[in-house]
């Protein structure tokens, strides 16, 4: 997908790009609520607990209050979003925009 970014959804992407790189993760998701604060996390790979990057990322937004989400965004080598993410991002957004971007950055999808 080549369509311009929104400057705001181009920082969700980036964040969740940084997470995923600084933590050796093999996703990083971001999550921007209805107020503007944005929210990111890396996936959860324990031996007792395994949630994706974008589970984790609307638990924290949920956890701090968040009354909606706006965005989503999940960087990714699968090329599509976790199901599970996607079905915790709709819990809170039925219509948001879930952005899937490569480890380059790139939009290679929308959910």
């Amino acid at each position: 997908m080549s369509d311009a970014l929104d400057p705001e959804d181009a920082k969700i992407v980036t964040l969740a790009r940084s997470t995923r790189a600084r933590n050796g993760a093999s996703e990083g998701a971001a999550v921007r609520d209805t107020d503007g604060r944005t929210y990111a996390a890396s996936t959860v790979a324990l031996p007792s607990l395994g949630l994706s990057a974008l589970q984790v990322a609307v638990a924290m937004a949920v956890s701090s209050g968040a009354p909606g989400l706006e965005a989503a965004a999940v960087v990714t080598t699968t090329g599509e979003a976790d199901a599970n993410g996607v079905a915790a991002v709709r819990d809170l957004a039925p219509t948001a925009p879930i952005l899937v971007a490569d480890p380059t950055g790139a939009v290679v999808a929308r959910a």
